[in-house]
């Protein structure tokens, strides 16, 4: 059987841990040659890296941060060296550093927004080219639920989240011509190392809170991924997809 991502290259940035291994994986399963960004653990990336490996794909991890954009650029221009197109970009690279506002650093709302929302622009606006010059491609955006309905001492996630998904919506419009797609997914609750150190009452709160009752597993939104990233999804583009159990605002 044909895999749906047979001979693409998806570059899979923060891809090492929690909802972006996951991602990578799923990529890879579908038979997709993944490349994957890590912060600083070099001994898990290669576990990572070995892991992808061995499910028959070519797979390698970049030591980058994604907030800069001299390391997205170098990044970008090895990837194209050594494996000659990049097909997929998933830009899951993304922190949290909660506080009301009235308690809220400079450093917390600054980092933030430079993590999340500046690594979206670093990593699309050096993979415009390549992409645009192979008349197509797909990237996909992982924002959060949080970025629609906004939640109460994270205004700095809210706020990078919800730049997320009007930076997805207006350069949809530009590449369109080219064939190139950008699309967001918006995860609500997911079980990941951080949900899973929660007390177990504020886990059973938070998860009445869901029309389906349950957190999301990491691969449930992996499997988005792989819709927007494949030609099943060849006309959707500069939209937002929750995935997250009907908990709307």
């Amino acid at each position: 059987m044909t895999k749906l991502l047979e001979g693409k290259v998806a570059l899979v940035t923060g891809g090492s841990r929690g909802i972006g291994h996951s991602i990578a994986l799923k990529l890879a399963e579908q038979g997709a040659n993944v490349v994957f960004t890590y912060n600083s653990s070099k001994d898990r990336a290669i576990k990572v890296e070995e892991e992808l490996n061995a499910l028959g794909i070519k797979a390698k991890g970049y030591q980058s941060n994604a907030a800069s954009f001299e390391d997205s650029e170098k990044l970008i221009s090895d990837v194209m060296a050594e494996f000659g197109a990049i097909n997929i970009v998933v830009n899951n690279a993304g922190i949290t550093r909660d506080n009301l506002i009235l308690r809220m650093t400079q450093e917390q709302w600054d980092e933030v927004i430079t993590t999340n929302l500046k690594s979206t622009f670093n990593i699309c606006k050096n993979v415009t080219k390549p992409m645009m010059k192979a008349r197509g491609g797909s990237i996909i955006n992982i924002s959060s639920i949080v970025g629609l309905g906004g939640n109460a001492g994270q205004v700095n996630y809210a706020a990078s989240k919800a730049g997320m998904i009007g930076f997805t919506k207006s350069f949809a419009k530009e590449l369109a011509s080219r064939n190139v797609r950008c699309n967001a997914i918006a995860p609500g609750f997911i079980e990941t190392e951080m949900t899973d150190q929660l007390d177990e009452k504020v886990r059973t709160e938070f998860a009445s809170r869901i029309p389906l009752g349950r957190y999301a597993k990491p691969e449930e939104v992996a499997d988005v991924v792989v819709f927007l990233a494949s030609d099943m999804s060849s006309y959707i583009t500069g939209q937002t997809l929750s995935v997250c159990g009907g908990l709307n605002d």
